[in-house]
């Protein structure tokens, strides 16, 4: 079961970065930050972190929130456009380095997954932090004015963005010139579609969204990439 812990001091925030760990029995395995969505740390994301330490990994998710926690689509979208992504990406970057440091991750390489607003800072992320070697982009969000990922941090480095079908009138275009920047600069990017989904088709809280085949299909698709981009040879 995932617990709480400390992951790094404030900067010119006014409270500690706290997250959520869960590590496998083995007491070691590849390392992962898993991002909330708008909602904030809920027990969905909670369980998604348990989900990976069971399949082997040491899965972290960073409250980005500080504690606070949404029940509305309306403070859910005021908490989200009131996050700086500079903030933000000091969170996961921190993450990064506390699962490097933990002693539970060979290696200095790290994955990231995210949902929704979570999905949109996945994909920024391995542009943040020299530890962060892929990600998992599920159904992301980019609303925010500031949001201008550094893409030549790509280099050598890969996304998978799982795309729900609602989602493409809205953020379809954003998407496909992000990939075509990430492949321009040297990484290496996929767009996989899930036909007849909705936004949050992963969320299994969530019963009038939640596709349980298509979320299994993208659950796999998402341990291959870290299997094959995280598990050794480590550095």
């Amino acid at each position: 079961m995932a617990t709480t812990v400390a992951i790094s001091a404030p900067s010119d925030d006014s409270v500690d970065l706290q997250g959520a760990l869960a590590i496998p029995e083995s007491g070691t395995g590849p390392g992962v930050i898993v991002i909330q969505e708008w909602w904030g740390l809920l027990p969905h994301i909670e369980d998604v972190v348990d989900r990976f330490a069971a399949a082997g990994f040491v899965a972290l998710a960073p409250d980005h929130y500080r504690g606070v926690r949404a029940t509305e689509p309306d403070q859910a979208g005021k908490l989200m456009m009131g996050m700086k992504v500079s903030a933000a990406a000091s969170d996961i970057a921190a993450a990064a380095d506390y699962l490097v440091r933990s002693g539970h991750v060979p290696g200095d390489r790290v994955g990231v997954v995210g949902f929704c607003m979570g999905g949109g800072l996945a994909l920024l992320a391995p542009t943040v932090s020299p530890h962060i070697d892929c990600a998992a982009a599920f159904y992301p969000a980019m609303p925010w004015p500031d949001y201008h990922p550094d893409w030549s941090n790509y280099a050598g480095r890969e996304a998978m963005v799982h795309q729900a079908e609602s989602d493409i009138p809205n953020t379809g275009p954003d998407i496909t010139r992000y990939v075509a920047e990430i492949a321009r600069h040297g990484g290496e990017a996929t767009i996989v579609d899930y036909p007849g989904s909705h936004h949050a088709f992963f969320n299994n809280d969530r019963p009038e969204v939640y596709d349980a085949a298509l979320a299994a299909q993208a659950w796999e698709r998402t341990l291959e990439m870290f299997h094959r981009r995280l598990d050794g040879p480590f550095a």
